[in-house]
């Protein structure tokens, strides 16, 4: 992946490309996301659309010790930590670095953040040189292709960690039920540690659940069609209230450019 400017990253000659049976669960879930705007992919499902092993996620995870504090949602009283990057990816599956820049969600999608200019860490270059991270850019697009026919996509992308502790339980959405003013949303789940709680919801237009689900096991992967649903997280608290605990999420996004 391109690390500055508008550099692109192409698919090299020899490089590996999806298998037929890796391209049919591809498909698969590009019909369910399409058909009933959301899908929830177990570890194994994604595995095998990205042709990684289990261990990937555990080896990505270490970059979730090197997030910077978010001083927003310290505001109101929740300790998360984040950085923050955006890329463009082609419909060819090339992947364009932009330069570093504020985030600000368009109005009335997040109410704890209308037209608020965020500045966040920006993503290391190490994280974003892992295969794995391209890998899911590229394949979140397939999917997002089933929602609209565009040239280009706009990603997001945003590594969190919410804190949880015996005084303070952690709240991964602090803005509660809202929209990220985007096509697709993702969530993907690298670990969580001493926590129960942080069940994700999903909701229908008039504010009634459609599906809900406790990501507990790295590699899971929630998508939901962001123009047909709204979503929350409900809060985390320690198992062990002697010690901290948190929940480690990547959440990647795409709007038609």
């Amino acid at each position: 992946m391109a690390r500055a400017g508008r550099r692109t990253a192409r698919l090299a000659d020899g490089e590996h490309r999806v298998g037929s049976a890796a391209t049919e669960r591809l498909q698969e879930a590009r019909a369910v996301v399409a058909s009933r705007a959301w899908h929830l992919m177990a570890p194994a499902e994604l595995g095998a659309c990205l042709d990684v092993d289990p261990g990937v996620w555990e080896r990505l995870a270490v970059h979730w010790d090197d997030l910077a504090v978010d001083p927003y949602a310290a505001q109101s009283g929740t300790r998360r930590l984040r950085r923050y990057g955006q890329f463009l990816l082609s419909r060819s599956g090339e992947i364009t670095t932009m330069p570093h820049d504020v985030f600000v969600q368009p109005h009335a999608s997040n109410p704890l953040y209308v037209d608020v200019e965020r500045r966040f860490e920006p993503l290391t270059e190490e994280f974003q040189a892992e295969p794995v991270v391209t890998a899911l850019i590229r394949m979140l697009g397939e999917i997002a292709a089933g929602l609209d026919d565009v040239e280009e996509w706009t990603v997001k992308v945003h590594p969190f960690r919410v804190i949880a502790q015996a005084d303070s339980a952690g709240q991964p959405t602090p803005e509660g039920r809202h929209k990220d003013g985007v096509t697709l949303v993702t969530s993907l789940l690298i670990g969580r540690e001493n926590v129960t709680g942080g069940q994700s919801t999903l909701y229908d237009d008039e504010g009634r659940p459609i599906a809900a689900a406790t990501l507990t096991e790295p590699g899971t992967l929630l998508l939901n069609d962001d123009r047909a649903t709204w979503h929350a997280v409900s809060a985390i608290h320690p198992l062990d209230a002697g010690r901290p605990g948190h929940r480690d999420v990547l959440v990647t996004t795409l709007a038609a450019r």
